[in-house]
């Protein structure tokens, strides 16, 4: 028991509540159910947890405006389930601090995979030969795609990671929004890579609004230089 990663899942339908408590139980999860963000937050505050599946639409206080919420004291990962399959939507979920997303209706097998895929990335490894580049004061190590400060990890979600990894592999390349829309497979287009961007700017950057590191090359597209 003590293996099983603990998952909170977040969703005003009943039904589907007890569906994915029940499914996901079975594929080696510990599972805590909550109805709404209220009994969310009382669940989170009694327990902890290694990921949420979280309900977009939902009465009272929205999927969206909880995970805004929590980043802003804890760094569990989030996977937010939504009916709203536009990009716009999607967006919305990773600007808000969202690892993942996935539009109703899904095949929980997918539900599974993606789950897990965010778990190893937050799960530390533990082979001690590792490669890192450096961005002033904070070191991103290759092998495990960790970002951290001094030692104190600054958590990257799932998109973070990649779009950094993709980035770096390719340091000092310019790399079209069109490039890294097909290396990452954002499913929110151009507009979902200016986002992660932007992310990554606040985390690796002293001042975002001046980069020094993660450039925007004006009508081509962004250019990495580590130290």
């Amino acid at each position: 028991m003590e293996d099983q990663p603990h998952i909170l899942v977040v969703d005003d339908d009943d039904r589907l509540r007890d569906l994915l408590k029940r499914y996901l139980g079975d594929n080696g999860f510990l599972v805590t159910a909550a109805s709404d963000a209220a009994d969310a937050r009382a669940r989170l505050a009694a327990m902890a947890f290694d990921l949420i599946v979280l309900d977009v639409m939902m009465p009272g206080e929205t999927g969206l405006e909880l995970v805004t919420d929590l980043h802003r004291t804890m760094d569990v990962p989030v996977l937010l389930l939504t009916a709203m399959g536009e990009p716009e939507d999607r967006i919305s979920g990773l600007e808000a601090g969202a690892d993942d997303y996935l539009s109703k209706p899904f095949d929980p097998r997918e539900l599974v995979l993606r789950i897990n895929s965010i778990l190893r990335r937050v799960v530390p490894k533990t082979e001690t030969v590792t490669e890192s580049v450096r961005f002033g004061d904070i070191h991103y190590d290759t092998d495990r795609e960790e970002l951290s400060r001094e030692g104190e990890p600054i958590r990257l979600t799932s998109f973070e990671a990649q779009m950094l990894r993709i980035l770096v592999e390719r340091a000092g390349e310019v790399l079209s929004r069109e490039d890294l829309t097909r290396l990452s497979g954002a499913a929110g287009g151009e507009r979902s890579v200016d986002v992660q961007v932007t992310r990554l700017r606040r985390k690796i950057e002293t001042d975002p609004r001046s980069p020094r590191y993660l450039q925007t090359v004006r009508g081509r597209g962004y250019l990495l230089r580590p130290d």
